[in-house]
């Protein structure tokens, strides 16, 4: 077999464009959701669990995929995302009225949650408010 060439490719390879913050807000409060998902009996994990963890992993791909869209169609995935955030609330306090969160892990994660949601409603409106004329 011959030897392997690694050429240099810096200037082939770009570093991906910086990430909006609130997916690191996201990704934090994901493995927040993790530890509190491992604590759960395991019937529930495999059902309520699932579903919450599906959901969360939906909201972090059509955020990523929201930061290289053009400005439209990122408006419409936007407002997906914050429809999300609501259902992903909505699973999180069944599962808190259920008793698989303790009560302070449920306000910790509910207080991310509204974060998370007040970034994307800024980010979503900031693009809005680029999209409309000042004087309209």
């Amino acid at each position: 077999m011959g030897q392997l060439n690694f050429h240099n490719t810096s200037s082939t390879f770009k570093s991906p464009p910086q990430l909006p913050t609130v997916i690191a807000k996201e990704k934090e409060t994901y493995h927040y959701w993790l530890v509190l998902h491992r604590d759960f009996p395991k019937t529930e994990r495999y059902g309520l669990g699932r579903k919450i963890d599906f959901i969360f992993l939906e909201i972090l791909e059509s955020t990523f995929t929201a930061a290289y869209l053009p400005i439209d169609p990122k408006i419409i995935l936007l407002g997906k995302i914050i429809s999300r955030i609501d259902v992903l609330k909505f699973f999180s306090q069944l599962a808190w009225e259920n008793k698989l969160i303790p009560d302070e892990k449920y306000i910790e994660l509910s207080r991310r949650l509204e974060e998370i949601g007040r970034m994307l409603g800024g980010w979503k409106k900031g693009l809005l408010q680029k999209k409309t004329p000042a004087n309209s």
